[in-house]
């Protein structure tokens, strides 16, 4: 399936080596997002239709952006980094936006964050666990944990993506 932005949502492999099948699943769960933002207005990407959550579409986007920077560039290549969204006084500012915040500029966010991830991965064995960083628990992590857990990670908000957007417009689809 090819998005509008260009992008393909591939089937990940069957039979590839793990590597590419994670390189796999995680592309396909980030296209899977994307898809689920397609075709929508500025209005209906910023509306929480399940209240009391204060879940949209853009906030995930936002979220997820987060989520790539943290865990490939500040937890596997140690760089001491400022949160996109989120302070100290608003742990929840990738959800909580104002009405200078955009569609167009959280996706080129969180596109440019999935290239740097990319990036930061590539080259890199599973088996890579920096000695630079470490999580706020004092735990280092591999490759391997760090491509596993965002699978999960976009696997569980793409489940919520597919609620938000059959209840702005009806959509329904895996």
């Amino acid at each position: 399936m090819t998005l509008s932005n260009g992008s393909q949502r591939t089937e990940p492999a069957t039979t590839a080596n793990e590597r590419d099948m994670l390189d796999g699943w995680l592309d396909y769960h980030r296209s899977t997002l994307a898809w689920k933002c397609e075709a929508l207005s500025e209005e209906q990407l910023r509306t929480t239709p399940l209240l009391p959550s204060s879940m949209s579409l853009l906030g995930l986007v936002r979220h997820m952006a987060e989520v790539e920077r943290y865990w490939f560039r500040e937890i596997m290549l140690g760089e001491d980094l400022p949160e996109l969204y989120s302070t100290e006084e608003n742990r929840d500012g990738d959800f909580n936006f104002t009405e200078k915040d955009t569609w167009a500029e959280a996706e080129q966010v969180w596109q440019t964050e999935v290239e740097l991830s990319r990036q930061a991965a590539a080259g890199r064995s599973l088996d890579f666990a920096s000695s630079a960083a470490s999580h706020h628990r004092g735990e280092v992590f591999s490759l391997r944990w760090v491509y596993t857990h965002m699978i999960e990670e976009y696997a569980r908000h793409n489940g919520h993506a597919d609620l938000l957007r059959e209840h702005i417009d009806g959509a329904t689809g895996e």
